[in-house]
């Protein structure tokens, strides 16, 4: 049975998906999972669809391991074999250098910006069309304060963006709850 907060979560994404046609037939869509709730709600909901959409598309779960110390990533990588069957993880610097004295600007940005760069020809390699990210509402409104703050200008992420001529979109099914 489901909760009541389920069904509004599963209502919300269902619609967003519907409204900016997130997901195609023969879609192979790789998504970014970080490890947070975001990422792992938005995870287990995709696989979930999968199973009784009559939309047919591939799921590819990618974790970008950022290199520093105490790295929980083995340890969710086994967690998410168990649950959903594969996992690729990949163990990168980005972090480590991000937070560098070759870097005193803005350490996570950069840490992101590499991330996504990373997520970029993942997808590129693995034929995947799409990249599923976490975002929610909140992201999506945090980040138009933040343009409006920071770039003097108005725009948010879009919930579903295309990048490279077309050739890749950045989807967010979570951007309505």
């Amino acid at each position: 049975m489901k909760t009541n907060l389920k069904k509004r979560v599963d209502r919300a994404i269902g619609k967003a998906v519907h409204d900016w046609n997130m997901i195609l037939e023969n879609d192979r869509i790789l998504v970014g999972v970080s490890g947070g709730k975001d990422s792992q709600v938005l995870l287990k909901i995709l696989f979930s669809l999968q199973k009784k959409s009559p939309v047919k598309f591939d799921i590819l779960p990618v974790h970008i391991d950022a290199g520093f110390e105490d790295s929980f990533a083995k340890e969710f990588e086994y967690y998410v074999k168990n649950n959903y069957g594969r996992l690729k993880v990949e163990y990168k610097d980005y972090g480590v250098f991000a937070h560098s004295s070759k870097n005193r600007e803005n350490p996570c940005f950069l840490c992101s910006r590499l991330r996504r760069k990373r997520l970029f020809e993942i997808a590129r390699e693995n034929g995947c069309q799409k990249i599923a990210l976490g975002h929610n509402k909140d992201d999506l409104i945090e980040t138009l304060f933040i343009n409006i703050c920071y770039a003097g200008k108005i725009g948010t992420m879009k919930p579903r963006q295309s990048f490279f001529k077309g050739a890749l979109d950045i989807i967010r099914p979570l951007a309505y709850v």
